[in-house]
């Protein structure tokens, strides 16, 4: 077969290239674990494509798990998962610091209401009993890694709702409302599925694996002071746990 007549060699996707060369420039350093990406716009011009044919790669990359999106901020270099001991003394701003990780948390609601007969139940509370439920976020290095209801028995912990709109620390708003140090008594796991809700401030896709953290934590003499519920972005965290 003459060179003339010879089949031409496939030509690799356009997408397929763009995605290789930015997979080339993670890997060689040029972009840190945690880093923004051009944006699509820049990319394209770049590349001399169309947005959608760089969104195409992106997609890939996020795929292989090289790259996290987040809804209106852009694409960024996936960081390692944040290591977070499950143990008797759990503390998230300790636990974060301790993996260098920058901790932050934005409470989303403060609501006073009656208590579920669950709540009542692990609370160790008379049905109908009031409550304090924060709901908030909590990140690390500005990345949102889980989503929390804490439930406070607010007859137990007067001005547990003042302290937690004034300080961002459960341990410090505790300590406000008379608990001067509290354990963990109890944790259980399960993974679960994200929901509509929990997807868009986490920054994920509906149906994204998440892992469930109930617990209850007690003072001093093993009264509970705290029920809470966690919904950990499953590949942003490693949970460990310790005795």
């Amino acid at each position: 077969m003459s060179d003339s007549t010879r089949p031409a060699p496939p030509r690799t996707p356009i997408w397929q290239a763009i995605a290789d060369t930015l997979r080339g420039e993670i890997s060689e350093g040029r972009y840190q674990p945690g880093d923004k990406l051009p944006t699509e716009a820049a990319m394209a011009a770049r590349f001399g494509v169309n947005r959608h044919t760089v969104r195409h790669a992106l997609a890939h990359l996020v795929d292989e798990g090289l790259v996290r999106t987040r809804r209106g901020a852009g694409a960024f270099v996936a960081a390692a998962p944040t290591d977070y001991p499950i143990g008797a003394r759990v503390r998230f701003h300790e636990n974060l610091l301790a993996a260098g990780r920058r901790p932050s948390k934005q409470v989303l609601q403060i609501e006073l209401r009656a208590a579920t007969p669950g709540e009542a139940r692990v609370l160790e509370l008379s049905p109908q009993d009031q409550v304090c439920a924060c709901h908030g976020l909590s990140l690390a290095d500005d990345l949102p890694i889980a989503v929390f209801e804490s439930v406070f028995p607010i007859g137990r912990l007067p001005g547990i709702d003042t302290a937690l709109t004034e300080v961002s620390s459960v341990t410090e708003a505790l300590a406000r409302a008379g608990v001067a140090d509290y354990t963990r008594a109890s944790t259980r796991l399960t993974a679960v599925r994200a929901d509509a809700a929990r997807a868009l401030v986490l920054h994920l896709r509906e149906g994204d694996p998440l892992l469930r953290s109930t617990g209850v934590n007690v003072d001093g003499h093993g009264v509970p002071v705290e029920y809470g519920r966690t919904w950990f972005a499953g590949d942003r965290v490693t949970l460990t746990l310790e005795s």
